[in-house]
């Protein structure tokens, strides 16, 4: 069951960049720039940047960030933390990955936003050509930021879309700034014809679910995880095949759901709902794709079969260009018909 788990095809929709930022990496940064970190090994620094058991909620969780936002103030730093999350998803069979940041917080030491998104993708493709995984970056516009700075995010992400930006998006205190507040954002980016993914249902109700899709809109919802406050909301977004990026390590860890045993995904996925899995924060949340997936095994009873399935249909989620997702879906098959041949001989 492991070695399967670890040969499944992947595919995470939903990883920040800012979240998967390695202690080492961090400790090589600081020691650049003399900048003075309270710890001088990766073993000590972890506990800085990852959440403990106890996180009481989605503000608290949002506070690693900003431990390791100013050593991400570079095209240096950007290019080699996005390089490094390609090669991090690579180590658990990533097929395809969607990276997130808001450049907008890059910029304290003179980039631009189109500056930080330039040196995001230099890092991608770097780590694509190394590591064989298709990356692609999804551009965030922060809710404690204003239209003076979200409208010119947007526009930046607008003109690289084709050129490694798929798609926008919308994060940060969701309890504090609902999805109303940011709909003249959005009309740029849905005029242009740009994708767009909102984190909304995670820290706040699924209220926000519905204004995300029918005023911002939406085409996945980030988190969602409250959809089952609202039974006939819940319905509505299944009846439309509204993906929802889960990160179940993380909505736990947020208190979006309260514990394993409270958490819905098996009941959405049973209901028709359609869900993907993804990780989020893999150092925030101390986890990987192949966690993510032995957790649905062994919480939810998720055969083999349904996790193929549910790592199929990311991808068909996905934001990636036709002939790219065309390409990466039969190469998604094949793995899984050698794997299956595989189990077959060995059994």
């Amino acid at each position: 069951m492991d070695n399967w788990l670890e040969a499944l095809p992947k595919a995470d929709l939903h990883l920040h960049l800012d979240g998967c930022v390695k202690p080492g990496t961090l400790l090589a940064l600081a020691a650049a720039r003399g900048y003075p970190l309270p710890a001088d090994n990766p073993e000590d620094l972890l506990p800085y940047m990852q959440v403990e058991e106890d996180c009481d909620s989605l503000k608290t969780y949002l506070d690693k960030f900003g431990f390791v936002l100013p050593l991400m103030q570079d095209t240096e730093a950007l290019a080699r933390v996005a390089e490094e999350a390609v090669e991090q998803a690579a180590a658990h069979n990533c097929l395809y990955i969607e990276v997130r940041f808001a450049p907008a917080l890059h910029t304290d030491e003179g980039l631009s936003a189109d500056g930080a998104i330039a040196a995001a993708l230099a890092g991608l493709r770097r780590g694509e050509a190394a590591y064989g995984v298709t990356a692609r970056l999804i551009v965030i516009c922060m809710r404690h930021h204003g239209e003076e700075i979200n409208v010119p995010v947007v526009r930046a992400a607008i003109a690289r879309h084709g050129q490694g930006v798929v798609a926008v998006d919308l994060a940060g205190d969701e309890a504090s700034h609902p999805a109303e507040k940011f709909r003249g954002t959005f009309v740029v980016a849905r005029e242009a014809g740009i994708p767009i993914t909102i984190h909304a249902g995670e820290a706040a109700g699924p209220f926000n679910v519905r204004e995300a899709v029918e005023s911002l809109g939406a085409a996945r919802i980030g988190h969602g995880i409250r959809l089952r406050e609202d039974p006939e909301l819940l319905a509505w977004i299944r009846d439309r095949r509204v993906p929802l990026e889960l990160c179940p390590t993380s909505n736990i860890q947020t208190k979006a759901v309260a514990s394993w045993d409270d958490y819905p995904l098996r009941r959405y996925y049973d209901a028709g709902v359609y869900i993907t899995v993804n990780t989020d924060n893999p150092t925030v949340s101390g986890t990987d794709m192949t966690r993510e997936c032995q957790a649905l095994v062994t919480r939810f009873g998720f055969t083999l079969a349904e996790l193929a399935g549910l790592m199929r249909g990311a991808l068909e989620a996905s934001f990636a260009e036709p002939p790219v997702k065309e390409a990466l879906l039969r190469k998604f098959d094949e793995k899984i018909a050698r794997l299956r041949n595989d189990s077959t001989r060995e059994d």
